[in-house]
């Protein structure tokens, strides 16, 4: 009888989404896999956080910070949150884009959409022409392809660079970014965010999801995967050196070798060795090359080194005239969109309608704002309120009954993080909500609201920032984030050669990074990797959850689903 293999050493570098997941697929193999995950940080979760705030002040204990929310069509998240005994909270979309003659929503048809009409409808036709020729508009900058086009300047920069920037944190990039990713907001299954009109741009209000805490969900994600025996947390410890990546007499134990020291308290150890068998850097490409040093090739350098990055500041505040300084944030009818001369009776009364929608319901979540000096370079800002349920009572696990197990909710284990997150009898809050939202529903009033604004690319747009303009006495929170560029040169440099590079060197590499700035990537990401490592992918079946890991494999790994794992005729 042949001796049973010992179990691969695999460590993890980063504690974020993608190297959670990578983590948690290769929990499932407790026989297979001893995995080690460090993060310098105390907790998991990585960019997708938790703040504590004032209950008392705000009506709400506390604000998920850095990711706000999700796609309906994000099924990888919203699985894995179910599963844990958290779920999204359904919230409708609305944006206020621009301020004063510049101003637009999707609310309702205001003057300067009318303006811009022309440009709107040839804007589907040219959706279809660079879907078609994808790998081709893949290389083209969105700036490019706007004259190539000869849409107007003004259509750009007012419509196009807000609407693309917002959703997929392109920020101030956004001119140089591939003119692919204008299609993958209308057309792609996976990645769609918005119906097209070829009278408003965007037809409709979409549903968006909030999520639940974070900081609870992330805790819940790893009990489970701790509970399996085979994965062991190292948080508040860095790995400071990838010594090799091959078996030598300096690594006699395994052919990755890192250095890593520990940190608590502002204490820090000496640095310590480990050795493991395969490597997953879920960090970003800057550290990934950092780590790797002299270890890493001439392709890792090229392809991680072409990943560029910008440093953004969130102000988290209570400055309600700052915000209306600088968005409109309430109804106006001075910006309502004159009627078309040749609209029906029929479009003419629909119109009516949604300004009568928008004087009673006009709530927008996401406000975007471009600077007088330069039009190309915005500013957002978020209403954490409209956006986040727990500022109308939801309790931090959303809206999730315990005993429910549809749809594969609850289906892991319950914790202790997981029960007290569900537990519907703690409600605090309730003196500050004496506000309410479109449906009824208390909320604290505009007043107490907890507004974000991100400040955009400090190396190139810091001296139009208008930062100083929100009142100290108002700041709640302030944090930097270093964040990815997606301009064109990512589609071109990095995005396409990552499978030549994964798997090599027992190197593999997860993040969202890697193809777009997306939760949903960063998830799919992690899974990918532990299944090039020889695990399952854990929602295999699941059509909805399958369709983007297919594909995030063809990208960044070169490789298709295992035999095993596909079906039909050319499987």
């Amino acid at each position: 009888m042949a001796p049973t293999p010992a179990p691969k050493r695999i460590c993890i570098v980063g504690a974020g989404a993608s190297g959670m997941s990578a983590a948690y697929a290769l929990s499932r193999h407790p026989d297979r896999y001893e995995v080690t995950i460090y993060d310098k940080q105390n907790t998991t979760g990585g960019m997708a956080t938790s703040v504590d705030i004032d209950v008392d002040k705000y009506g709400a204990s506390y604000i998920n910070d850095g990711v706000q929310g999700c796609s309906p069509v994000f099924a990888n998240t919203i699985r894995m949150f179910r599963m844990l005994g958290f779920e999204a909270t359904e919230v409708e979309m609305q944006i206020s884009f621009g301020k004063g003659k510049d101003f637009w929503t999707n609310v309702y048809p205001t003057s300067l959409v009318a303006q811009f009409q022309g440009d709107i409808a040839r804007f589907g036709h040219v959706l279809t022409t660079i879907k078609r020729f994808e790998p081709v508009f893949a290389m083209i900058p969105v700036h490019v392809m706007l004259k190539m086009f000869r849409f107007s300047k003004d259509f750009g920069e007012k419509m196009v660079y807000p609407l693309v920037a917002l959703f997929f944190g392109t920020g101030n990039q956004t001119p140089y970014i591939s003119s692919a990713i204008l299609e993958r907001v209308f057309k792609d299954p996976s990645m769609r965010l918005f119906e097209y009109s070829e009278k408003s741009l965007l037809a409709s209000i979409p549903t968006m999801l909030a999520f639940p805490k974070l900081h609870d969900v992330y805790q819940a994600w790893k009990d489970e995967i701790v509970s399996r025996g085979n994965v062991t947390f190292k948080l508040n410890h860095e790995v400071l050196e990838v010594v090799s990546r091959h078996t030598s007499r300096a690594s006699p134990s395994g052919p990755v070798h890192i250095k890593y020291k520990s940190a608590y308290q502002g204490l820090e150890s000496s640095s310590q060795e480990a050795f493991f068998d395969e490597l997953i850097l879920a960090i970003d490409a800057d550290s990934c090359l950092q780590l790797l040093g002299k270890e890493a090739t001439w392709l890792e350098n090229r392809i991680l080194g072409n990943v560029k990055y910008l440093y953004d500041v969130t102000i988290t505040h209570n400055d309600l005239e700052y915000m209306q300084k600088y968005y409109e944030t309430q109804y106006d009818s001075s910006h309502n969109a004159p009627p078309e001369e040749n609209a029906s009776a029929q479009e003419r009364r629909e119109t009516e309608d949604t300004f009568t929608f928008a004087r009673d319901s006009f709530r927008p979540l996401y406000y975007t704002m471009q600077y007088p000096q330069d039009k190309s370079k915005i500013e957002m800002s978020f209403d954490l309120t409209h956006y986040q349920p727990q500022f109308r009572g939801e309790k931090p696990a959303g809206p999730i009954d315990p005993s429910d197990t549809s749809s594969h909710r609850n289906e892991c284990k319950s914790t202790d993080v997981t029960r007290a997150a569900q537990d519907s009898s703690k409600s605090i809050g309730n003196s500050v909500r004496v506000g309410h939202d479109a449906s009824g529903r208390p909320e604290p009033p505009l007043e107490r609201h907890v507004f974000q604004t991100i400040f955009l690319d400090r190396d190139g747009s810091q001296d139009l920032w208008t930062w100083k303009d929100i009142k100290p006495g108002k700041k709640i929170y302030e944090k930097w984030w270093k964040q990815q560029s997606h301009r064109w040169q990512h589609y071109a440099g990095t995005v396409p050669w990552m499978m030549w590079i994964n798997g090599r060197n027992k190197t593999f590499y997860a993040g969202a990074w890697s193809v777009l700035n997306m939760h949903e990537l960063a998830v799919t990401s992690g899974f990918a990797a532990a299944y090039r490592l020889g695990a399952e992918y854990p929602f295999h079946g699941d059509e909805d959850c399958e369709r983007l890991f297919r594909m995030y494999l063809a990208t960044s790994h070169g490789v298709r689903m295992r035999k095993a794992d596909r079906s039909g005729l050319l499987a």
